[in-house]
């Protein structure tokens, strides 16, 4: 057990009022205890008040040798696991849930305890998990550089115009484990021609055209945690058009990145890159988030977007990834990753933006 991580947990716990909570999130589990833990359709669960020591709540499928600084409830699948949680529950004290736990058990818990008053406070971890340590950095800034080295390789298969979307996303996993990043972050998103007027358009068996545009979003698990970066590039001769986006959303992203800076709010950042994008004449077609926090997990709290008015804080790390999408054309988005600094931001990713004619 990760006894800062649990301290920072309990701080935000007492802040909220939130006696006891359940963490379910493998990916949280992680964050505490270090140890990995995919329960599929079995309950997982951690147990966490103000006082005692923590308890994992664990199916005996998954056993676990190694000391991880926690009472360890096992359970087979001859028996009901609420029925040993709600023996720890404190039903005079609300129970903070973790958003992630299937309504499966939350429903059977609450029918246990019909007097418990429960919350979601997934909160409690979230905020603990936004702010990264310099360790956490430098394990995101080497995932992302092999992000970055990956996104080279590949487009060297991709101008050879002789794979589909979906078989460039394979050699992607063979190009990472080259680098010992054995996991996606996500799907990669490969898009050509009209499907990169997708914004999250899941690639399928579409061949590359000459005179299209293609967008590559990309990210892989390295040490646990993650990276994400997305590129566009144009096979053949892109026309007036194109060429405009793909400078308006450049500028965009070069001017979101320069909002960063403790104290500036996340809906700042979103409006110093749409407002590039409007001023161009095409902010209907920028239609998603400017970003999102990214650690352990690819998609975590808090994001980037025009509704988000927290301030910003040193040592979080976050995408900026404005777009542009036509329909039945083509699009362009550029993404990086940045870790705030005391004064600004520094970039993780450092593949080119120019626009790549291929």
């Amino acid at each position: 057990m990760n006894s800062i991580r649990l301290q920072k947990i309990r701080k935000n716990m007492q802040s909220r009022g939130i006696a006891q909570l359940i963490i379910t999130c493998p990916d949280s589990i992680f964050y505490l205890v270090g140890e990995w833990i995919h329960p599929g359709e079995r309950m997982l669960a951690l147990y966490v008040n103000q006082n005692d020591q923590p308890k994992l709540l664990l199916n005996e499928l998954f056993p676990i040798e190694k000391d991880l600084g926690v009472a360890i409830i096992s359970y087979n699948d001859t028996e009901n696991p609420i029925d040993y949680l709600s023996k720890l529950v404190d039903t005079s004290s609300p129970m903070g849930i973790d958003k992630e736990w299937p309504s499966r058990f939350l429903i059977t818990l609450m029918e246990q305890n019909p007097t418990l008053k429960v919350l979601n406070s997934s909160i409690a971890v979230d905020e603990a998990r936004m702010i990264k340590t310099e360790d956490e950095i430098q394990l995101m800034r080497e995932a992302s550089s092999i992000n970055d080295r990956a996104m080279g390789e590949l487009i060297e298969f991709i101008k050879e115009a002789k794979h589909s979307e979906v078989q460039v996303g394979q050699l992607l996993g063979d190009i990472y484990k080259k680098y010992d990043t054995h996991a996606f972050s996500f799907d990669p998103l490969i898009c050509y021609g009209a499907n990169a007027a997708e914004p999250h358009h899941g690639s399928d068996g579409t061949m590359l055209g000459q005179d299209q545009s293609i967008i590559v979003d990309i990210g892989g698990i390295t040490n646990d945690y993650a990276s994400d970066m997305t590129r566009s590039f144009f096979f053949g001769e892109p026309n007036e058009e194109y060429q405009k986006i793909y400078d308006l959303v450049k500028a965009a992203n070069l001017a979101g990145i320069a909002a960063v800076k403790p104290g500036a709010k996340f809906s700042d950042i979103d409006k110093a890159a749409r407002a590039v994008i409007e001023a161009g004449g095409y902010g209907p077609y920028f239609t998603h988030r400017t970003g999102h926090n990214i650690g352990i997990n690819v998609h975590e709290f808090p994001d980037v977007s025009s509704v988000n008015d927290m301030e910003v804080q040193e040592g979080m790390v976050f995408s900026v990834e404005p777009g542009i999408y036509l329909s039945g054309k083509y699009g362009v988005r550029i993404e990086d990753l940045v870790v705030v600094t005391k004064e600004g931001c520094e970039v993780l990713n450092k593949y080119p933006k120019e626009l790549r004619v291929l």
